[in-house]
């Protein structure tokens, strides 16, 4: 079987890969060049720079599996490549404590404005008296979505002492959150985080409605997936403070534009989809990936 490489994977795991399967690295050509090599292959290894759409499934002759190394799915057509006869996986646990840790340092970054500190102090200011910031302690955290990343955030923010609670429709019963609806959580919540997969049920699940239903003040963090929050409803609650602050990893449009609204605030955290960069992270994708490759080859 042939395998090709899309993005960039952990080398440990590329070697491991060749050792199952003939392997094609192709993570350094430019994207739009992709489906040419795409027609022989038998199996695809993607992150999430990789858009495997209708048009690049259509050149796939013998695509039997595509695996996306990392937690959502939403840059693959799954679908239409199921209808095609086409397997897609995914390595939902790999990185789950990566993403949770890179959404406390949002929460600290903007709850005592890190962001502005560091940008300021290279301007050579001193502005001590300006950056008054925010305790997390005793305050409470809404989590929107309690898979495995919400579960390890709420591990995470009950350790700074923080309430938990949280909303997730196929949640049932939680040992780390107390379970409410979506109304109560924006109302009670001083901190909201989301950790949902990006569908058509939780595209723009966070608009001006649901913002102006939050606190005065609210912190809002987004590590999962940039079309859960409709994008001017936060630059809405930013512009009249209804918004203390906003910490996002992930965007509606990526790379996001030089000229983009939300870099012209001095109250955000802003970080180039990195929720899964971290060596221990990679390392388990890439163990993950070789692992579902030789389970499919042994079939």
């Amino acid at each position: 079987m042939k395998l090709i490489i899309a993005d960039p994977i952990d080398e440990a795991a590329k070697n491991e890969l060749m050792k199952i399967v003939e392997v094609e690295d192709l993570s350094d050509i430019p994207k739009d060049e992709l489906p040419k090599y795409v027609k022989d292959a038998d199996i695809m290894v993607v992150r999430s720079a990789t858009k495997v759409r209708r048009d690049m499934i259509d050149q796939m002759q013998n695509m039997k599996l595509i695996i996306r190394g990392g937690v959502g799915i939403d840059n693959i057509d799954v679908e239409y490549a199921r209808e095609k006869g086409i397997e897609v996986r995914n390595t939902p646990a790999a990185s789950s404590i990566t993403v949770a840790e890179l959404t406390i340092a949002h929460m600290l970054a903007v709850a005592r404005h890190i962001p502005y500190g560091t940008q300021s102090l290279k301007q050579g200011k001193w502005e001590k008296k300006k950056l008054k910031g925010i305790e997390l302690y005793g305050k409470t955290v809404g989590i929107i979505g309690l898979g495995r990343i919400g579960n390890e955030v709420a591990k995470r923010v009950q350790a700074l002492g923080m309430k938990v609670i949280a909303y997730d429709p196929y949640v049932k019963e939680s040992a780390v959150a107390k379970l409410v609806d979506l109304d109560t959580l924006l109302k009670e919540a001083d901190i909201i985080t989301i950790h949902t997969p990006l569908t058509d049920e939780t595209h723009h699940l966070i608009g001006r409605k649901e913002i102006e239903k939050m606190k005065d003040g609210v912190i809002l963090i987004n590590t999962a997936r940039g079309g859960v929050i409709d994008e001017s409803a936060i630059i809405w609650g930013l512009e009249t403070g209804k918004i203390y602050g906003v910490g996002l990893d992930v965007y509606e449009q990526e790379p996001l534009p030089a000229d983009h609204p939300l870099l012209k605030f001095d109250n955000v955290s802003l970080t180039p989809h990195i929720g899964a960069q971290t060596a221990a992270a990679r390392k388990r994708i890439g163990q993950e990936v070789v692992k579902i490759v030789r389970e499919f080859v042994s079939k």
